[in-house]
C-alpha cells in the first residue's frame, strides 16, 4: 500500500508541475503568435495572458468532467481563489511591505471580482451548477472581457509604442514567426493535455487511497499547486517593487477562475458542489473577497493587512483537514 501511495503521489505532484510549466509554455507561444498575427498588445495582454494564468485550472477542471468526476471542478476553482487572496496577496504584501491599487482596478476589476464571486455563490447555493448557471458565468467572462477591453485601449501613440516595445523583447520580425514559438503552442498544448489528465487521475487515486474526497484534495492541494503561477510572479514582484503587477496577476485570475474555469465544465455537464465547498469554500471565498475589496478602498494594501490575510489561509486549511 505504502508504495502505491508514493507512486500516486509521485504522479499528482509530477504531473501539477508539468500542468503548470506547460500552461506557461503554450501561453508564451500564443502571446507571440498572437502580436505576429497582427493582435494588439493590449488586446493581448488581457486575453491571452489573462487566460493563460488560468489555464491549468481550466484544462484540469476539463479533464476532471472528462473522467467522470466534475466535484473537482468547484473546490479547484474556489479553492485557487482563496489561495491567491489570502496567499499570494497576502505574502506579497508582507513581502513588498505594501501593495499599491491602481484607480482602474478599484473601479473595474474590484467591481467585477466582487461580482464574480457572488455570481458562483448564488449558483451554487442548490448544491449543483447546472448549465444554465455555467451560460450565466460564461457570460460573465465575456462581458468581463469586452468591458476589459475597451476600458484598457491605449491611445494610438501609446499603443504604437507598446507594440514596438513587445515586437522588440520577443524578437518578432515583420512577416516571421519564430520557430520556438511554434515548438511552445504545439509542446505546450501535448503536455498540457497528458499533465491534466494524470493530475486529474491521481487526484482520484489519492482521494480512494487516503479515504478522503476527491474535493478535499482539489480545494487545497491542487489549488495551491495551480495558484503556483501567481504565487511566483507576485511574490517576485513585490521585491523588486513592481506592486501593482502582483495585484492586476491575481484579480484577473480569480475572475476567470469564478467565471470560466466553472462555467465552461459547466456547460458540458451539470457540477455537484459538494457539502465540503459549500459549507467552507464559498464562505471563505466570500470573506476573503469582502475583506480584500475594503482593504484596497484606499488603494493600497499593508504589510500588517497582508498578515491577517495568510494567517486566514492556515485557518483555511486547518479546517479542511478538521486540525481546529
Amino acid at each position: 500500500m505504502n508504495w502505491i501511495l508514493f507512486l500516486w503521489v509521485s504522479v499528482f505532484v509530477v504531473s501539477l508541475i508539468a500542468l503548470v510549466k506547460s500552461a506557461d509554455w503554450f501561453t508564451g507561444g500564443a502571446e507571440e503568435l498572437g502580436v505576429f498575427l497582427g493582435m494588439p498588445s493590449y488586446v493581448v495582454g488581457l486575453t491571452i495572458v489573462a487566460i493563460g494564468t488560468s489555464l491549468p485550472e481550466l484544462v484540469s477542471s476539463i479533464f476532471a468532467v472528462a473522467e467522470g468526476s466534475p466535484e473537482i471542478v468547484a473546490g479547484n476553482a474556489v479553492g485557487s481563489n482563496i489561495t491567491n487572496i489570502c496567499l499570494v496577496l497576502g505574502l506579497a504584501a508582507i513581502l513588498g511591505g505594501r501593495l499599491f491599487v491602481s484607480r482602474e482596478i478599484v473601479k473595474i476589476d474590484l467591481p467585477m471580482l466582487a461580482s464574480s464571486a457572488a455570481l458562483l455563490g448564488l449558483t451554487a447555493l442548490d448544491g449543483t451548477i447546472s448549465r444554465i448557471d455555467g451560460l450565466l458565468l460564461v457570460a460573465g467572462a465575456f462581458i468581463y472581457g469586452v468591458y476589459g477591453m475597451r476600458v484598457s485601449r491605449p491611445s494610438p501613440v501609446t499603443q504604437a509604442k507598446v507594440e514596438a516595445a513587445v515586437a522588440e523583447d520577443l524578437g518578432l520580425k515583420h512577416g516571421r514567426l519564430r520557430p520556438l514559438a511554434v515548438l511552445k503552442l504545439i509542446g505546450g498544448a501535448t503536455v498540457l493535455y497528458f499533465a491534466a489528465r494524470y493530475t486529474v487521475k491521481s487526484v482520484i487515486e489519492l482521494s480512494t487511497l487516503l479515504d478522503v474526497g476527491a474535493d478535499v484534495i482539489a480545494i487545497s492541494a491542487v489549488a495551491l499547486g495551480t495558484s503556483l503561477p501567481e504565487l511566483v510572479v507576485s511574490v517576485l514582484a513585490a521585491r523588486r517593487g513592481k506592486l501593482e503587477i502582483a495585484i492586476g496577476n491575481v484579480l484577473g485570475s480569480n475572475i476567470f477562475n469564478a467565471f470560466a474555469v466553472v462555467g465552461i465544465p459547466a456547460l458540458i455537464m451539470p457540477l455537484p458542489v459538494t457539502h465540503l465547498v459549500l459549507t467552507v469554500g464559498l464562505p471563505f471565498m466570500g470573506v476573503t473577497t469582502v475583506l480584500y475589496f475594503f482593504m484596497a478602498q484606499d488603494r493600497e494594501v499593508t504589510r500588517w493587512e497582508g498578515m491577517p490575510l495568510v494567517l486566514f489561509y492556515v485557518l483555511f486549511l486547518g479546517l479542511l483537514f478538521k486540525v481546529f
